[in-house]
């Protein structure tokens, strides 16, 4: 997971882009075995701006968006959510849901 600054939820209501903010944790199975699976289905969508989130205990904008297992990749147009997946086990269903936001 990147060590950049967390930002804010409104910051992430106000991208205008298409965005998937990927909600996991370094230490996570789940999270480290979908990475590959993400990796292909963003590599079809370059348009879409991808943003990590290291989720846990006080951190806030987990919970803003109700995260509750790792990863949750939440798939925004202008800021709203448009798609949601949990443990996510297949680059196919990653990839619709980037379609949702991407249009592509």
């Amino acid at each position: 997971m990147n060590s950049i600054v967390e930002p804010t939820r409104e910051e992430i209501d106000a991208l205008e882009e298409p965005t998937l903010v990927e909600f996991g944790a370094a230490h996570c199975g789940h999270c480290r075995a979908a990475q590959p699976l993400i990796a292909e289905a963003l590599a079809r969508h370059p348009g879409v701006r991808h943003i990590r989130i290291e989720d846990g205990a006080g951190r806030r904008l987990g919970r803003t968006f109700r995260v509750k297992l790792w990863p949750t990749l939440v798939f925004l147009r202008q800021g709203q959510e448009v798609a949601r997946l949990v443990r996510p086990a297949d680059a196919g269903v990653i990839e619709q849901a980037l379609a949702q936001i991407d249009g592509a």
